[in-house]
């Protein structure tokens, strides 16, 4: 079956974009951070600067495993068609599955990682006085550009369509009836 839509995000279009998205929330979270935190000072630590890698490669890992998950809590797929690893190709890790799910259910495993890798700790940042966390927060944010793109072309579309994930690039096949099993393997 032909998807009636495909929702393609073009790698070296969208890089520079996410890079600008980046640099301007790590400026936005660290003022925000000392206007309500502390004064302006800036300090670095070898302790700080660990915390900050570990955390950051720690949340990427999590942002992945929390689409996984949101495919099988909102979509309702089988544990056995998840896929997750990383394109040293293309510069990102992944999470897919090979089964279509709702519109809607997609737009949720879309954006559950953001919520549970980047808004929750940057508000445990502000919470906790944790500068790290809330640079990881906006570090995060950005991490999910691409999924906030997703999201927004999934939302021009009904809430009953299919989606099937691309299993190699990040791409969404759109369709109005469920996939027939030839198209989903």
């Amino acid at each position: 079956m032909t998807p009636s839509r495909i929702i393609e995000l073009k790698m070296e279009k969208i890089a520079p974009q996410a890079l600008w998205f980046n640099a301007i929330l790590l400026v936005v979270f660290a003022t925000l951070y000392h206007l309500f935190n502390e004064p302006l000072s800036f300090g670095f630590s070898l302790t700080g600067i660990s915390l900050f890698i570990t955390g950051y490669l720690v949340l990427i890992v999590l942002h992945e495993l929390f689409h996984l998950i949101g495919f099988v809590l909102f979509g309702r797929v089988p544990l056995s068609s998840l896929n997750y690893g990383v394109n040293l190709k293309l510069g990102i890790a992944y999470a897919t599955t090979n089964k279509p799910i709702r519109n809607l259910a997609m737009r949720k495993a879309l954006l559950f990682p953001f919520w549970t890798t980047a808004f929750i700790p940057t508000v445990l940042g502000f919470w906790f006085d944790s500068q790290v966390l809330v640079l990881l927060g906006a570090m995060l944010t950005a991490g999910a550009f691409g999924d906030f793109i997703m999201y927004s072309e999934l939302r021009k579309e009904k809430n009953a369509a299919w989606i099937l994930d691309d299993p190699s690039l990040p791409r969404l096949h759109v369709y109005d009836h469920y996939p027939d099993n030839e198209s989903t393997e």
